[in-house]
């Protein structure tokens, strides 16, 4: 009666670790296609106007300078400094 139930156990073991194997072999199958798709390029951007720092010459887009009375300024305090 031991031996049928070692059998049982054992062939138990085996269909589990089997189907798990095969799990396993359809999951890697499945990232694999994934990985295979294209991708989208990244959308591409237009580029940003670039000014000069009227006072130390510092190249920065437009967007990131300072507005002062006779050009753009990498920062307050050039602004400040070649205003006065």
């Amino acid at each position: 009666m031991k031996f049928v139930l070692v059998i049982l156990v054992v062939l138990a073991g085996v269909w589990l670790w089997r189907r798990n194997r095969a799990e396993d072999a359809r999951d890697e199958a499945e990232a694999a296609a994934r990985a295979q798709k294209p991708k989208p390029p990244p959308a591409v951007q237009a580029p940003a106007e670039m000014v000069s720092c009227r006072h130390c010459g510092l190249h920065l887009p437009a967007a990131d300078a300072v507005a002062g009375a006779q050009g753009p300024y990498c920062s307050q305090d050039h602004r400040r400094r070649h205003e006065a």
